[in-house]
């Protein structure tokens, strides 16, 4: 793994500049309409996603997706995430090289919380994208509809937006939501049949693809936890992986009239232990880090990878759970694939037992945590930032001593 230096640059924005004052008053009259007006800005007609809004002809952002000044995207800067080469982590235990990649590993997930996999092995991401843009792109709306559903607990789902129900402010986002089974009973089996049926090799292409980042997320867990707690330690967690819970969240982040009033994800963290992310090549997935959104430029054939939640909360906070989101342009849309990898839903997740040490200055740091739970928050919240982990955080009577006396942390 070859860690790259930060690499800040203030890039150049495709964005147009906004208007003058006087100017955006009489836009902002015009965008929001009258009241009651449901041709542009009706709940109606913005529950039936961005896409349908785009293929309306649109030709300025509906209020309901204007964020307030101080959530705009600003400027763009470039970062250079670490960079996971696999071939050295499958190289022999006890290996000079390998040991050195697991120490760069830990120092990624400890410090980024977040970075790129070259050498992973997981093939099928050109086709799982293509079958994504088709799906979003030249479906016909009502097929789409066919899946719509403001449900968060629909196994199989399409929707716009990041949390329909609570959102204050939309998100010019459309997706669908995949439910994948690992049980040992039938495994995806059990849920190809509920997916979409069209594009006719959409099952195909993305069960293929799915299985292959359940393989990557089994490897880099067990790389990740050899890193954490050395040894044999983590095997239970290592086991439950096997059977563990996977999500596919197939994203459309169409062009979009006015992007420097809006954001395609707002800031957030992901729930589970590790998301796998597969690309195109339109940049736009940004990531907090140094007090900064840094714009990830994606390198060509390599898979994202960031530390979620759960991981975060078994790490007892020495893996970070990286806060991420997605501007949109005016010029292109983009796709993207996660695959969000956790343990089985009904598994209780807390931090590890060799992590926790009251007497030597080691404080638990979470409390436990399972799907219910998690379920249970985002009815009631919108979701954003790390505000369920903060949830499940336990106050810490003096937090600085802590963190002065465990670096590591």
């Amino acid at each position: 793994m070859a860690i790259l230096d930060l690499d800040l640059a203030v890039m150049s924005d495709d964005n147009h500049a906004p208007p003058p004052p006087e100017a955006a008053a009489d836009h902002e009259l015009h965008r929001l309409g009258k009241p009651g007006d449901d041709d542009d800005d009706g709940d109606g007609v913005l529950t039936k996603g961005v896409r349908h809004l785009c293929e309306r002809g649109i030709t300025a952002l509906p209020g309901r997706y204007v964020l307030p000044p101080a959530d705009r995207p600003g400027a763009r800067l470039a970062v250079r995430l670490p960079v996971v080469d696999l071939a050295r982590l499958r190289s022999g235990l006890g290996d000079a090289d390998r040991a050195a990649a697991l120490a760069e590993l830990d120092a990624a997930c400890r410090d980024y919380g977040i970075f790129q996999v070259v050498n992973h092995g997981v093939d099928g991401g050109g086709a799982a994208l293509d079958v994504a843009r088709r799906f979003f792109e030249e479906l016909p709306a009502a097929e789409r509809a066919r899946y719509m559903s403001p449900d968060i607990r629909a196994p199989v789902r399409c929707g716009t937006s990041f949390n329909q129900l609570n959102d204050g402010v939309l998100c010019w986002r459309d997706f669908l939501k995949l439910a994948v089974s690992h049980s040992p009973a039938a495994g995806l089996a059990a849920v190809l049949p509920s997916w979409p049926d069209t594009p006719s090799d959409l099952r195909e292409v993305v069960s293929a693809y799915a299985r292959a980042c359940h393989r990557l997320f089994k490897e880099l867990m067990e790389a990740a936890l050899e890193a954490l707690l050395g040894g044999s330690a983590g095997g239970e967690v290592l086991e439950s992986c096997e059977v563990g819970s996977q999500m596919l969240m197939v994203n459309c982040f169409p062009a979009c009239p006015e992007p420097e009033l809006t954001l395609g994800m707002p800031p957030h963290s992901d729930y589970g232990f590790l998301t796998v992310l597969l690309q195109d090549q339109v940049n736009g997935l940004e990531v907090r880090h140094a007090d900064a959104w840094l714009l990830v430029d994606p390198l060509p054939g390599s898979l994202l990878v960031n530390i979620g939640d759960h991981l975060e909360i078994y790490s007892n906070g020495r893996y970070k759970s990286v806060l991420h989101r997605v501007r949109v342009n005016s010029g292109r849309s983009r796709i993207s694939v996660a695959s969000l990898h956790s343990l089985p839903p009904e598994r209780v997740i807390g931090p590890a037992p060799e992590l926790v040490d009251e007497e030597r200055g080691k404080p638990r740091r979470y409390m436990d945590t399972d799907f219910a739970t998690f379920l249970s928050y985002l009815t009631s919240a919108e979701g954003k930032h790390k505000s369920f982990l903060q949830s499940r955080r336990i106050p810490q009577e003096d937090e600085e001593l802590i963190q002065a006396s465990n670096p590591s942390l």
